[in-house]
């Protein structure tokens, strides 16, 4: 089996990536960052999503597992009290693969001026106005359902519910669900403008169209990241459940409600 290790780059972090690949290579296991079989991070979740989207292009051959060294994580399960009982594991135990949906984004350009530029995330993408309100259309399934304007909007997956979304009033969703989750930053309803005014759940089969209708500047995030968009020629925002799925490497039970018990109402 090919592996790699990611560090979030603190001096425990990095002392555990040396330990994990020092005892991996002993046991005849090889190093390979190009194509590795598993992918182990080291640090939090936002090491984890630099991982995931080092690799996004591989996800069918390559699954992912996390040790978090800072606050508890959603992603990253195991602590570093436990990384000889995970190093034993990869060494001896076949891990069990748990897929989990991820969120399909396509930026399509005005009059075809640019490529349509297709995105995966794996909790979050927003569109939010720089300048002004934010007005667009939202089409489901090629119908007409709102006019929005407001800050912005955030579509989530619903392992990312946890994130963003939670914060905007969105649900919690258990990450096996093939949904994605639409929630409003700060929307304006009056007589001409009206929204539901609540987070929706959509299923794999609908599709989520956001037209904007004024030429304010917006900004565009794939989890983590800014996406480069001319706001002025961004036509329309295209958000669906990605036919690709994020891969995990489960070596024990995961308890998800227990994660989020502890995470959010726990002392």
């Amino acid at each position: 089996m090919k592996f790699t290790v990611a560090s979030r780059g603190d001096t425990l972090s990095d002392e555990l990536c040396d330990t994990i690949k020092t005892r991996l290579l002993a046991a005849d296991l090889a190093h390979d960052s190009d194509k590795p079989d598993i992918v182990i991070t080291v640090g939090g979740d936002g090491t984890f999503l630099e991982a995931f989207h080092s690799y996004a292009h591989r996800l069918e051959e390559t699954a992912f597992v996390g040790i978090h060294t800072g606050h508890l994580g959603f992603y990253a399960d195991w602590v570093p009290e436990e990384t000889e009982h995970l190093i034993t594991h990869i060494i001896k135990t076949p891990f069990q693969i748990v897929e989990y949906p991820l969120l399909e984004v396509v930026i399509r350009y005005r009059g075809g001026q640019r490529e349509p530029r297709r995105h995966l995330a794996l909790n979050e993408s927003t569109i939010k106005s720089t300048e002004g309100s934010l007005v667009c259309t939202v089409e489901i399934k090629g119908e007409a359902f709102e006019t929005f304007r407001g800050d912005g909007l955030c579509m989530s997956t619903p392992s990312g519910s946890t994130a963003y979304n939670k914060a905007l009033g969105g649900a919690i969703l258990h990450p096996s669900l093939a949904s994605i989750q639409l929630s409003e930053m700060a929307s304006i309803n009056n007589r001409i403008y009206r929204t539901l005014g609540s987070p929706l759940v959509l299923p794999q089969h609908h599709t989520c169209l956001l037209k904007l209708l004024n030429d304010v500047s917006v900004q565009v995030t794939i989890d983590h990241f800014n996406v480069p968009v001319f706001a002025e020629n961004v036509d329309t925002i295209q958000v669906r459940v990605a036919e690709e799925k994020v891969r995990f490497a489960r070596f024990r039970p995961f308890p998800f409600w227990k994660r989020v018990k502890e995470a959010f109402i726990s002392e």
